[in-house]
């Protein structure tokens, strides 16, 4: 079975003011460097909309419609300071949440070893009912509770290497105790949360943050000695990453000083002990990563351990 490539055009739509750094160069920059070729063997697959019913086990109605009353009609509108919606927002979100779900069912099918969704707006730090954080809805988490929903898969989990912490997709882990959220990230940065102390109803949530400037060693230690070993423990039915490449050296937006081998590393050790605890289903998701030749070959990395994984 091969890796799948799920994305859409309309993640392109989506259009931010001049400057911001969540812009439509950073898809097409990953999608270049997925159509060399050694990525040939990949299966594209355009991402569907997500339904309604799956935005709904996440977020609330009032919320949905809050997004969608805002997409403008022409121009911009700012959710807050940093958070940004276009015309085609809503439907650069939709196939963004959708991609998650449909790798999903790829995956449980058989139809797919993994899948990586190169998509925008990402999506860890939507909460359920808060948009933020360039995020508008939360794109793992709509997979995950997809995977619970339609196949059964009682025990997620979610491991997010963004240098940002996840505070959307812990908020849900937090208060349920068969979904699993590790984060790795830096502390201090945006948006403040992920304290180690931050535990989840039953030891659920692990986070280990990393001062600035930490390196390989540190990054790859925080996930060896602390997430790796809770998430084998936890015995997940799937397992989705968050994969945020702002953690490279090259990124604007932080100080971390990881190279893509980090990330391939990474993925690699996901891979491993998604095939001992639950069949080798993984899915990913695209997060941040703002230098677009670093985001690049990130991308290529990641994507390559998956499809060795």
């Amino acid at each position: 079975m091969a890796t799948a490539l799920v994305s859409h055009s309309a993640c392109l739509d989506h259009e931010t003011p001049p400057g911001h750094p969540e812009s439509s160069d950073r898809l097409r920059a990953v999608l270049r460097a997925l159509d060399d070729d050694a990525f040939r063997p990949l299966r594209r697959e355009d991402a569907p909309r997500a339904t309604r019913e799956a935005l709904a086990r996440v977020h609330p109605e009032r919320h949905i419609d809050a997004v969608f009353q805002h997409i403008p009609a022409h121009g911009f509108f700012h959710l807050d300071p940093d958070t940004v919606v276009s015309p085609g927002s809503g439907e650069a979100a939709l196939r963004a949440a959708g991609a998650v779900a449909h790798a999903v069912d790829l995956v449980m099918a058989g139809e797919a070893r993994n899948a990586f969704c190169a998509v925008r707006p990402p999506g860890h730090h939507a909460e359920p009912a808060v948009a933020m954080g360039f995020c508008l809805f939360n794109n793992v988490a709509v997979g995950a509770l997809h995977a619970r929903a339609a196949h059964g898969c009682a025990r997620l989990a979610v491991v997010d290497f963004d240098v940002h912490h996840g505070n959307g997709t812990q908020a849900l882990a937090q208060r349920d105790p068969d979904f699993f959220y590790g984060s790795t990230h830096q502390a201090p940065l945006y948006p403040g949360t992920g304290r180690a102390a931050e535990r989840g109803i039953a030891d659920n949530v692990v986070n280990m943050p990393l001062p600035p400037l930490a390196e390989s060693d540190a990054f790859r230690a925080a996930l060896a000695e602390g997430i790796f070993p809770a998430l084998e423990r936890f015995a997940p039915d799937f397992v989705l990453i968050s994969a945020g490449f702002d953690g490279h050296a090259a990124d604007p937006l932080a100080q971390l000083r990881l190279v893509e081998a980090d990330f391939a590393w990474a993925t690699s050790e996901l891979c491993a002990i998604a095939r001992r605890r639950c069949g080798g289903r993984v899915v990913s998701a695209l997060e941040g990563g703002y230098d677009l030749d670093a985001l690049a070959r990130s991308a290529q990395a990641h994507v390559g351990a998956l499809m060795a994984g």
